[in-house]
């Protein structure tokens, strides 16, 4: 990973996935920029990077837009010449029911932000990378891209679009050594303790019974997986979906 350059998006949350992983492939060299919305938390995971020792720097994003994809590329291309790998991270997670009446706002919020935000990405990310002979697209989705889960209809459908559609454009992109991969995170310690949940509490205990692992999954444990997939030793790799969840999926 060394001197490679990356763009992760949703890298203010801490602890978050996107500065879990945008710290780890800065352990290994990487040259890293983070986007988030909320600017001042990103700034504030750059500034983390840095202080251990890495490379990195943030950048104010709405994936959703157009015109930022637009900026944040036009600004990556003339600091650097270049983009190696993107992490598209960023998304929102809104349970609604299929019967509540917020199901369809929910349905397209998350779209906006989970699907096009993602698509968006991944299509500037292949314009750059076909200029300087290849790179990693790595797209995060999730086990709800996989199984269902009861009231999250609509986020389900976003992670699942996530997955076809970057195997789509894997096929399109594979023979220029783009690669494009999914990863789906199962139930991270970072979403119960958004949801304000404790490790005693009788709903963490029941969903860390029901993850064969015995726990719940850490933040670096994605973001280990994103360092293989965003490095050198995974060149042969695209179109497939990598799953990181204790093995949940698998009962």
């Amino acid at each position: 990973m060394k001197d490679k350059v990356v763009l992760v998006t949703g890298g203010a949350s801490r602890p978050g996935l996107g500065a879990a992983i945008g710290e780890r492939l800065a352990q290994e060299g990487a040259i890293v920029l983070l986007s988030d919305i909320d600017l001042a938390g990103v700034e504030e995971s750059a500034a983390l990077i840095r202080g251990q020792g890495g490379t990195a720097s943030a950048v104010q994003h709405d994936v959703a837009s157009q015109d930022d994809w637009d900026r944040v590329m036009s600004g990556l291309l003339a600091e650097h010449g270049r983009l190696d790998v993107l992490v598209n991270n960023a998304g929102i997670l809104d349970v609604a029911a299929i019967a509540s009446d917020r199901a369809v706002g929910a349905l397209r919020s998350q779209f906006d932000v989970n699907v096009a935000g993602s698509f968006i990405g991944t299509q500037a990310a292949v314009a750059a990378m076909r200029t300087s002979g290849g790179g990693s697209i790595i797209n995060l989705s999730s086990v709800a891209g996989l199984v269902g889960f009861r009231g999250s209809a609509s986020y389900a459908a976003s992670k699942g679009a996530v997955k076809m559609f970057s195997k789509s454009v894997a096929l399109e992109v594979a023979a220029e050594n783009i690669r494009v991969k999914t990863v789906h995170p199962g139930i991270i310690r970072t979403n119960m303790q958004s949801s304000g949940a404790d490790d005693n509490s009788e709903n963490y205990q029941a969903i860390e019974a029901a993850i064969p692992a015995g726990r719940l999954g850490e933040p670096r444990d994605i973001a280990n997986c994103v360092l293989f997939l965003a490095s050198d030793d995974s060149t042969y790799v695209t179109g497939a979906e990598f799953v990181v969840d204790g093995g949940y999926t698998a009962q």
